[in-house]
């Protein structure tokens, strides 16, 4: 892989997600010019000189933008890729660093069908992505993040937060001593700077836990602690709690929510970093809820 100042050009799919709101800056300070795809328009960052926004659906490979840039970096559901890629290659890529996901290995014996889907098709993506790489001769990375928040727009520890701000307690199933690794967005996103031009990185692929490992209940009470309040939990028995979940799933906007969540409580979701550590200094930081003063607490 050439070094970065043969081509500064990158492509930045799934641009608007959680991680891309760290990773344009540091892509636009580290002096590249970063075309942006999403498929809704931009909100924090404008279009500038060095940063171009191009609104596209990516379950649609025509609108890909024709861009003569050699590096992907994609934010977007990792079963989005493998269809881009006969399309990307034709555009000269020669880097792909993308997203999976450790719920291809945390969801795949779930007994809720949907959870089960995703599972397969992160697997199905990751072996894509693998075969058509290997045959085209571009070097791909494949980062697996375990539970990704920022604390603004993640669907795990700011719906935590959003709870306690509302009712003043959190339910909690039995001990909820299932490990956690929680793992901050801006990680992420330096991570993505970091393994861009580091040959041991080329061709592989990383399970990226949170520098802290905790129990549930741990983490929970940390997220009391960062709201300033003191931590009130109630403590639910599980058929108590697959009911309120089987209700929620039936509002507007809930599907999302599944049984799953409320046994996974008791469930260790830990992956081990140290390959990452070991070829490009991965460091990630210990668990940190932070509210910007935007967000009442």
């Amino acid at each position: 892989m050439a070094d970065p100042g043969s081509n500064h050009k990158i492509m930045v799919t799934g641009a608007t997600s959680i991680i891309g709101e760290f990773l344009l800056p540091n892509l636009l300070d580290a002096g590249y010019e970063v075309h942006a795809i999403s498929r809704r328009a931009a909100e924090a960052l404008p279009s500038t000189g060095k940063l171009i926004w191009h609104q596209a659906d990516m379950s649609e490979p025509g609108q890909i933008p024709d861009v003569n840039a050699q590096i992907l970096i994609h934010l977007a559901p990792l079963w989005l890729l493998p269809p881009l890629l006969p399309v990307l290659n034709t555009l000269q890529l020669k880097r792909v660093i993308a997203f999976g996901s450790t719920s291809v290995f945390s969801k795949s014996h779930s007994a809720h069908p949907a959870e089960r889907k995703v599972a397969t098709r992160l697997a199905e993506a990751e072996e894509a992505v693998r075969r058509f790489c290997s045959a085209s001769r571009m070097d791909w990375t494949i980062f697996r993040p375990t539970l990704v928040y920022d604390c603004v727009r993640d669907k795990n520890i700011t719906r935590i937060a959003s709870f306690i701000r509302r009712y003043g307690f959190f339910p909690l199933i039995g001990q909820a001593a299932g490990l956690r690794q929680p793992i901050h967005a801006a990680d992420l996103a330096q991570t993505c700077m970091t393994a861009l031009f580091q040959p041991p990185t080329f061709n592989k692929a990383y399970n990226l836990s949170g520098g802290e490992t905790l129990s549930y209940r741990q983490m929970v009470e940390k997220i009391f602690s960062s709201l300033g309040k003191p931590a009130h939990f109630m403590i639910a028995p599980l058929w108590l709690y697959r009911l309120a979940i089987r209700s929620a799933m039936l509002l507007p906007g809930k599907q999302e929510i599944t049984t799953g969540m409320a046994t996974r409580m008791n469930v260790d979701l830990c992956f081990d970093h140290t390959e990452a550590t070991s070829d490009f200094g991965f460091a990630p930081r210990a668990f940190s809820p932070e509210w910007g003063s935007g967000q009442e607490k």
